[in-house]
């Protein structure tokens, strides 16, 4: 494997540094160079990675499991919930107050917050 080392005071690069126009009919030719940055979970210094990957490689190849139908389903539900839930203004003060009082030793955002617990009401109600 290759090892990425960049210029000084680049620290990390991490995303799609050049992507496939997968409308272009030289799509199947084109390549994306994707870079990603992960903390190692050992003293490996070695935590940069680019990957060269063809228009093949990123089309799924196997079909959507009956799994992740309901995983797909339950995110869009909770989403559709925080979305919701975060506009409707009988909520959203006693939400922040809530939020507020266990962010300490909770949630860091308010949007982690809400997904907690629509993902538990939800659970609830579907589980």
């Amino acid at each position: 494997m290759a090892k990425v080392t960049w210029a000084p005071g680049i620290s990390t690069v991490s995303g799609a540094l050049t992507k496939i126009n997968k409308k272009s009919q030289h799509a199947g030719d084109e390549q994306m160079l994707l870079a990603t940055h992960r903390k190692a979970a050992t003293t490996s210094k070695d935590c940069n990675r680019l990957f060269l990957r063809g228009l093949k490689s990123v089309t799924r190849t196997t079909p959507v499991t009956s799994d992740e139908q309901v995983l797909r389903s339950r995110f869009a539900a909770i989403s559709r919930a925080v979305a919701a839930r975060r506009k409707n203004l009988s909520y959203v003060a006693a939400d922040i107050t809530n939020f507020k009082a266990q962010r300490e030793t909770g949630y860091k955002t308010f949007y982690q917050y809400l997904w907690h617990l629509c993902a538990n009401q939800y659970d609830a109600q579907n589980g």
